[in-house]
């Protein structure tokens, strides 16, 4: 009689246990869609590393550029951010080829280009400046609506120590107290 009392006791914290992971799992996905954050997104998939010798800014045929797989994912991530967001964003992209085209694909409305957020991976002296450039950016804002930044894996590095995927979402609040917080990661494959 007594083990059988134990089991159920056994069993009764096991429930107990798993209702109370699954309701904290629910909490954390739910944070990841607060009206105030803000939304670290590498481009889509571009098969390659860096720029052609050639770049430049201006001219898409110089810049390595979305693959139809990243253009699908693209539309994937586009999908689960409309699922999900509470109301639309503000989106803002890096003026790189790959960026822009990622963030009209997501079809979340009007894309800004913001200098701050392009790539300085052929540039590394310009991580500092730029990394404290972006940090004044978001400190400034008085976002009451999801911010998407279209950006590129060293500037979101820089910024957060994390190193996403091709078409990963990093998300991030700022604090009253002037520092930035991870909520979490979206990943969209």
């Amino acid at each position: 009689m007594k083990s059988f009392i134990f089991f159920f006791i056994c069993v009764g914290f096991l429930l107990t246990d798993v209702s109370s992971a699954y309701s904290s799992r629910k909490k954390a996905e739910a944070a990841l869609y607060d009206i105030e954050n803000i939304y670290l997104l590498r481009h889509a998939l571009a098969p390659g590393t860096g720029d052609p010798d050639n770049f430049d800014v201006n001219d898409c045929d110089t810049q390595r550029n979305l693959s139809e797989e990243g253009r699908s994912q693209a539309v994937r991530i586009g999908k689960k951010l409309r699922d999900n967001l509470k109301i639309p964003p503000e989106i803002f992209s890096s003026q790189w080829c790959r960026c822009r085209e990622t963030a009209k694909i997501l079809s979340l409305g009007h894309v800004k280009e913001l200098p701050i957020i392009n790539s300085f991976f052929e540039k590394f002296h310009l991580k500092d400046k730029q990394t404290t450039q972006l940090k004044d950016w978001l400190f400034q804002l008085n976002n009451k609506m999801p911010i998407i930044l279209v950006t590129h894996q060293v500037n979101i590095t820089a910024l957060t120590e994390v190193y996403p995927s091709s078409g990963e979402i990093v998300v991030i609040r700022v604090t009253d107290l002037g520092s930035i917080q991870i909520v979490g990661r979206i990943s969209t494959d």
